[in-house]
């Protein structure tokens, strides 16, 4: 399906680096974003991210081929029942959210016939929150992971996959439920991990901290309603591997209690040996052929 009109609901990062990549490469694909705030949108019209801008999310979607949900997870219901009745017939609705399971059943429940839903997640982005951060590239070499259902139809779900394709990134099909578990230890537990490290600093230890505690601790810097809606959206799966993870932390305890250097070093070096050979991987990934 060719897509010469693509709305975009919501242009901070995602959003607006989404339509800086349709307009750089997707050259006759008209550029619509949707926002409440009049600010935002003046910013996404003059770094060139979107072709036209509305206040208006019903009005913004109007004869729209393909509709991108860049809100935060916790909206995503209400903006589907909010679009829904202005969708035309034929048209591909799709989200960026870091949690799968919820938007698939809201879209499945509140999205007219007619209208194809296909989860996406790309693997982008920052702990940086606004328009102003967007950038061309922002998806170049990355993954998208894409989340069909037995009830996804096929020609949306292979539009989908070319688009994410044209503005640069490979594309992988999960589960939702396979995505939410896996996204719960790589992405959902890290970002809580972060921000419990800064939380129980000392105030005479967080002056001394270097570049070693600031990357560590990096991603702590996000947007904590939004972060708040992801961790408590996926839940169950977040406490899984909380539960690993206590029992690694359980363990390093161990063997400084019982003094056992030996043992801390081959943790420490597998630790590091299987951080080489992620990087290794991603390197390849991002190396073209």
């Amino acid at each position: 399906m060719p897509l010469n009109r693509v709305t975009i609901l919501g242009v901070g990062l995602l959003g607006g680096s989404i339509g800086l990549a349709v307009r750089s490469r997707l050259t006759s694909c008209k550029v619509v974003g949707y926002g409440h705030r009049r600010a935002t949108l003046d910013k996404a019209m003059e770094i060139g991210a979107i072709d036209e801008a509305r206040d208006d999310a019903a009005a913004a979607v109007a004869g729209a081929d393909l509709v991108i949900l860049c809100t935060p997870v916790g909206l995503l219901a209400e903006m589907l029942r909010l679009i829904g009745p202005s969708l035309r017939d034929g048209a591909i609705v799709t989200d960026v959210g870091s949690t799968k399971r919820s938007v698939i059943e809201a879209a499945e429940r509140l999205l007219p016939p007619g209208v194809h839903f296909v989860g996406s997640h790309p693997m982008a982005g920052s702990e940086k929150r606004g328009v102003e951060y967007a950038r061309t590239d922002l998806f170049e070499n990355a993954t998208c992971i894409l989340t069909p259902t037995p009830r996804t139809d096929g020609n949306a779900l292979a539009t989908i996959e070319r688009f994410w394709q044209a503005i640069g990134m490979g594309t992988i099909h999960l589960s939702a439920e396979d995505h939410d578990r896996l996204l719960a230890d790589i992405s959902h537990l890290p970002h809580a991990v972060a921000a419990a490290m800064v939380v129980m600093q000392m105030n005479a230890a967080l002056p001394l901290a270097g570049k070693g505690f600031l990357d560590a601790t990096r991603i702590a810097g996000g947007d904590g309603a939004l972060w708040r809606d992801i961790l408590h959206d996926n839940a169950d799966n977040l406490r899984e591997s909380l539960r690993r993870f206590q029992r690694e932390l359980a363990h390093l305890q161990l063997l400084l209690e019982l003094g056992k250097a030996t043992e801390l070093e081959a943790w420490l070096n597998a630790a590091a040996a299987r951080r080489e050979t992620l990087l290794q991987q991603k390197l390849r990934e991002m190396t073209p052929d």
